[in-house]
């Protein structure tokens, strides 16, 4: 676990102009992975200690923080992110806070995993970002209140030890905790603001709730689907193809840049485990004049590279959800779709189960996370 050393210290004042122009940021190797703090899956900001300047709920918006350098409210400069007041010491001659003060809010997950990497983001706080950060994570199950998420008998396991941080930055901790977690506790030491928070990492689905469920979408992030590697990803990410729900813009799916050669764009996925595949749904929502004009899907099994092909090169039509039901479902861990010649598509849904190979593997897996 490690932070990025440059980024700690003052940010300049803001001089006027584009408020990004001096932000710090990095390339962190983990934002490969899912954020498991995505509203999208179900995340969510559910207490704080204080949140006088600015919401808690701003922490998670998918949105980069925007700055109105004239924009106040009657307790002050409006903030996007979440902001505390500034802490006193205890009298006047002990007036500033003490080396345990700190503010903390708690997050649960949208979906519980195992935590790769996170980003404390304190964009357009520049002399008002707290002096240190740290983040701790448990692991409990149900729906838990803050009251019982703060009680003395849950085990808090630290994945970013308090840490110095840069104001106006994108300050980054790898993770390396091998453990399932549902739920963090953010602490800022011993005040201030930050704008938004990243939590990187890989899903890990509660194999009793997907024996239960039978059939499901086996592709999808919520379930412990993931991108594997993807051919081009200029307007968009492709793992915006297993987001749950329908796509509401074009930007909510997938879309590459304009070929101009004579191959093809691709996506390759993980499944939860090995599984059956009987159904598939390919969504071109909101893609007109740019949808993929073919697609074809091909299932491989773990660590494979022989894939098979289970749905031919099959005409796609914009903005449209296409069905098709397999006439032998696809054993497979791993999934291709290969859009002709570019374009993108939403969407990606592929309906079945585990195999027995794949709930046993799925079950081990989530007893060596502690699940």
């Amino acid at each position: 676990m490690s932070s990025i050393p440059s980024f700690t210290g003052d940010a300049s004042p803001y001089g006027g102009g584009d408020p990004y122009a001096d932000y710090r940021t990095a390339d962190f190797p983990f934002t490969q992975y899912a954020d498991l703090a995505d509203r999208r899956l179900g995340a969510g900001v559910i207490a704080a200690n204080d949140e006088f300047f600015a919401e808690r709920e701003n922490l998670l918006k998918p949105e980069a923080a925007e700055f109105d350098p004239e924009h106040f409210g009657h307790k002050g400069k409006i903030m996007d992110g979440w902001e505390t007041r500034r802490r006193r010491g205890v009298s006047a001659q002990q007036p500033h806070p003490t080396e345990d003060d700190h503010d903390w809010a708690l997050v649960r997950l949208g979906a519980p995993g195992v935590v790769r990497g996170i980003v404390v983001d304190t964009a357009h706080f520049r002399g008002n970002y707290p002096q240190a950060v740290s983040v701790e994570a448990a692991s409990v199950a149900g729906s838990p209140s803050p009251e019982e998420l703060l009680a003395d008998d849950v085990k808090w396991t630290t994945l970013v030890p308090r840490t110095a941080v840069g104001g106006h930055a994108a300050n980054g901790f790898a993770v390396d905790v091998e453990q399932r977690f549902t739920h963090l506790r953010v602490n800022q030491h011993p005040d201030g603001g930050i704008a938004r928070l990243r939590v990187h990492g890989e899903v890990a689905p509660d194999p009793a709730w997907l024996g239960v469920l039978g059939t499901f979408d086996l592709a999808a992030l919520e379930n412990g689907g993931r991108v594997e590697d993807a051919s081009d990803r200029f307007y968009s990410p492709a793992t915006n193809t297993i987001q749950p729900g329908r796509s509401r813009k074009m930007d909510d799916g997938w879309e590459t840049r304009r070929r101009r050669d004579k191959g093809n764009d691709w996506i390759r996925y993980g499944l939860v485990a090995e599984s059956e595949i009987r159904a598939v749904e390919i969504d071109t929502a909101y893609l007109k004049g740019n949808s993929a004009g073919w697609a074809a899907l091909s299932v491989a099994a773990e660590g494979s590279e022989e894939w098979t092909e289970i749905l031919p090169r099959t005409r796609l039509q914009p903005d449209t959800n296409h069905r098709f039901v397999l006439d032998t479902p696809a054993v497979g861990s791993r999934v291709r779709i290969d859009i002709y010649p570019d374009g993108g598509i939403s969407r990606l849904r592929l309906f079945g189960s585990l195999t027995d190979a794949g709930t046993a593997r799925l079950t081990a897996r989530h007893q060596e996370l502690g699940g």
